[in-house]
């Protein structure tokens, strides 16, 4: 079955709004490879309506080998707003049908699905157990205030390292696996 996984860059003080004013100082070539090899293993993307909203302008005038790929791939964007999705390869899915799409789409043949950020709809396919990894890329910088990682509201979860890797920039990619989660025992 395909793992959905959920990739993010997080401050160390667990803040992730607006990181291309922090965490740009800590990518490199090697960071850039990590990325890029992970989103390689995934051939669908599952957005939530901002993060969609601000990557449907962007990349699709980006040409790189990352960008190729995304803009390549199917996208599916979780909203009960928009009507109109014209990202290349982009579907709708309403808010209400999330967890039946999600179920649907992991038990299709393919490669991973990744998310890129954490909200609303991490917390939402956690809660209901299907949510397979977390990717925390860890920049080394505190920032006191800002939108939380984990907001704690509806879910709770023990999680399990089941890699890291520490570039020489400071910037550590942390990978976690829920072991379980509140709202279904058989999580992971």
């Amino acid at each position: 079955m395909r793992k959905i996984i959920a990739k993010t860059h997080t401050t160390l003080d667990g803040f992730i709004d607006n990181p291309h004013l922090w965490s740009m100082p800590y990518s490199n070539e090697e960071t850039m490879a990590y990325t890029l090899n992970l989103t390689l293993g995934c051939d669908t993307l599952l957005l939530g309506r901002v993060t969609y909203a601000g990557m449907a302008q962007a990349w699709p005038a980006m040409s790189n080998p990352y960008a190729d790929h995304v803009n390549r791939i199917e996208k599916y964007v979780v909203s009960s707003t928009l009507e109109k999705a014209e990202w290349e390869n982009s579907t709708i899915v309403h808010g209400d049908d999330l967890v039946t799409t999600v179920t649907e789409l992991k038990k299709r043949p393919g490669g991973n699905i990744m998310i890129w950020g954490c909200g609303r709809l991490t917390d939402t396919l956690m809660e209901h157990g299907l949510l397979d990894e977390y990717r925390l890329l860890v920049s080394p910088v505190i920032l006191g205030e800002g939108q939380r990682l984990f907001r704690g509201e509806n879910v709770t979860a023990t999680l399990e390292l089941v890699d890291n890797t520490t570039f020489d920039t400071g910037l550590v990619a942390l990978a976690y696996r829920p072991v379980n989660a509140a709202g279904n025992a058989d999580a992971g």
